[in-house]
C-alpha cells in the first residue's frame, strides 16, 4: 500500500439523508433497476489520464500539482498503478481506461516503447488479479507527441502513418491482453489547419484505410470487444474529421465499417459540436452505432474542451434516457473522462469529485428510468406519429409523386396544424426529474 490515499476510507452507500461526505447518497451498486443493479447499468470507469497522468496545466499555466509517480521511469509508472489501483478499490470502481502514454514512460524509439508498454501492462494485469477492477477500454495517445503535429493516420507523412499503425497495434495487443472490452480510437490531430497544404481526399482515404487495417487485426487477434470511435469537432485542429455523430457514421459508411465500429461519445464534445448529448447519444443510437460514453461536463462560459465532472441530474438523466431506451450498455460503460480542478490539489479532492460524479449519474439513471417506466414520453410521442400507422400512409412511401398528387386530390386532403405538446411534455419530464 502506498499512503497517498492515507485516511480515506472506502466509499460505501449510505442513503440520501447521509451527511458523510466520503459516502454514496444514491449511488448504490447493487440496487435494481429496470431488472439490472445500477453497478451493471453504469458501468463506471476511471480515466487514468486525467486521474493519475494530469498535471494541472490549462492553456494558460503549467504544473499544479505535485505527485509522487510524476516522472519517467517505470518504478514510478509502477507506483502510479499501485496507487490507481488504491483509487478504485475505495471508489468500488468496476472499471478503469487508459492511453498508452498515461501508463507506459515515453522511450527513445518505438522499440523503448513497447517494451515499457509491455513490462507495464504485466504489472497492471497483476494488480487486476487482486482486484474487481475491469478494463473498460485502451486506446494510443496519438496526438501529444510532436511527431503528430500534422496528423497520425491523416498525416503526409507515410512513416508517421507506420508508426501510429504499429502504436495501434501494441496498443490492441495490450488491451486485449488486459481482458478490455473495447478499443477506443480518437482522432485527436486528424484534422487540418488549412486548405492551402492539405490533401482532403487522400487524408480520408488513409483515415478510412487506417481503420479497416484495426478492424482486420481485431478479428486475427481473436479481440471480442467493439471497436469504438470518439467524435470531436475543432479543437485543437481547426477542422476535425471526426466531428460529430453524423460526420463519423458518414465516414463509417464510405469504408464500408458501419457494422464493424461503434461510437464512444462524450458530453464535452456533443456541446463542442453545437449539439447536445443528448442529440449525439439519440442520432447514435438512431443508427445503430451507439457503444459507450465518457461522462463529464464542459463550462458554457469557455470555448474548450473544460472537462469537468457532471452536476447536473437533469442533463444527465437526458442523457440516460436515450442510453435506457436504446436497450442499455453492453460492452461500453460510462467513463469519467473528467478532471479536478487545476486548484483542488488534495487527493480528497480526486475521490469526492468522483464520489460526487457517480451520484449525479445514480440520480439521473433512477429519473430516467422512473419516466421510461411511467411511459408518458413514449405514449406522446407515438400518438404524435399515428398517422403513419394507418395502411394507406405506409403505401405512400412506397409511391411515387404523381400517385401521391391523385390522392391528394381524390381526398381532397387539406391538413391542419397539429400541436406538438413541448411545454406539456416539458412538465411532464420535470415530473420526474
Amino acid at each position: 500500500m502506498t499512503d497517498f490515499f492515507k485516511g480515506i476510507p472506502q466509499i460505501r452507500y449510505e442513503g440520501p439523508n447521509s451527511t458523510n461526505e466520503f459516502a454514496f447518497r444514491h449511488y448504490n451498486p447493487t440496487e435494481v433497476v429496470m431488472g439490472k443493479t445500477m453497478a451493471e447499468h453504469l458501468r463506471f470507469a476511471i480515466a487514468w489520464w486525467h486521474s493519475f497522468a494530469w498535471p494541472g496545466g490549462d492553456p494558460f499555466g503549467g504544473q499544479t500539482f505535485e505527485r509522487p509517480w510524476f516522472g519517467d521511469t517505470l518504478d514510478l509508472a509502477k507506483l502510479k498503478a499501485d496507487v490507481a489501483f488504491e483509487m478504485f478499490d475505495i471508489l468500488g470502481a468496476p472499471f478503469f481506461c487508459f492511453h498508452d502514454a498515461d501508463i507506459r514512460p515515453e522511450g527513445k524509439d518505438f522499440a523503448e516503447n513497447t517494451r515499457n508498454l509491455e513490462t507495464i501492462v504485466d504489472y497492471i494485469g497483476e494488480k487486476m488479479a487482486g482486484s474487481q477492477t475491469k478494463l473498460l477500454w485502451g486506446t494510443a495517445n496519438l496526438f501529444s507527441h510532436r511527431r503528430f503535429m500534422s496528423g497520425a493516420a491523416t498525416n503526409p507523412d507515410p512513416e508517421v502513418f507506420a508508426w501510429s499503425a504499429a502504436t495501434v497495434k501494441t496498443c490492441m495487443d495490450a488491451t486485449h491482453k488486459l481482458g478490455g472490452q473495447n478499443y477506443v480510437l480518437w482522432g485527436g490531430r486528424e484534422g487540418y489547419e488549412t486548405l492551402l497544404n492539405t490533401d482532403l481526399t487522400r487524408e480520408a482515404e488513409h483515415a478510412g484505410r487506417f481503420l479497416q487495417m484495426v478492424v482486420d487485426y481485431k478479428h486475427k487477434i481473436g479481440f471480442k470487444g467493439t471497436i469504438l470511435i470518439e467524435p470531436k469537432p475543432q479543437e485543437p485542429s481547426k477542422h476535425q474529421y471526426d466531428y460529430d455523430v453524423a460526420t463519423v457514421y458518414g465516414f463509417l459508411k464510405r469504408f464500408g465499417l458501419e457494422n464493424e465500429v461503434k461510437l464512444n461519445i462524450e458530453q464535452g464534445h456533443a456541446i463542442l459540436a453545437g449539439h447536445s448529448f443528448e442529440h449525439e447519444l439519440a442520432l447514435a443510437a438512431s443508427l445503430g452505432i451507439l457503444g459507450s460514453i465518457d461522462m463529464n461536463r464542459n463550462d458554457y462560459q469557455s470555448g474548450w474542451d473544460t472537462d469537468q465532472f457532471p452536476d447536473s441530474v437533469p442533463e444527465m438523466a437526458r442523457a440516460y434516457y436515450e442510453v435506457l431506451k436504446a436497450g442499455g450498455f453492453t460492452t461500453g460503460g460510462t467513463n469519467f473522462d473528467a478532471k479536478i480542478r487545476r486548484q483542488s490539489i488534495d487527493p480528497e479532492d480526486l475521490i469526492l469529485g468522483h464520489v460526487g460524479a457517480m451520484d449525479v449519474c445514480a440520480r439521473a439513471l433512477k429519473a430516467a428510468a422512473a419516466l421510461l417506466e411511467d411511459g408518458g414520453l413514449e405514449a406522446n410521442r407515438n400518438a404524435r406519429y399515428a398517422g403513419w400507422d394507418k395502411p394507406e400512409a405506409k403505401a405512400m412511401l412506397g409511391s411515387d409523386l404523381a400517385s401521391i398528387e391523385a390522392l391528394v386530390r381524390a381526398k381532397g386532403i387539406n391538413p391542419q396544424p397539429k400541436s406538438g405538446r413541448q411545454e406539456r411534455l416539458e412538465n411532464l419530464w420535470n415530473r420526474f426529474v
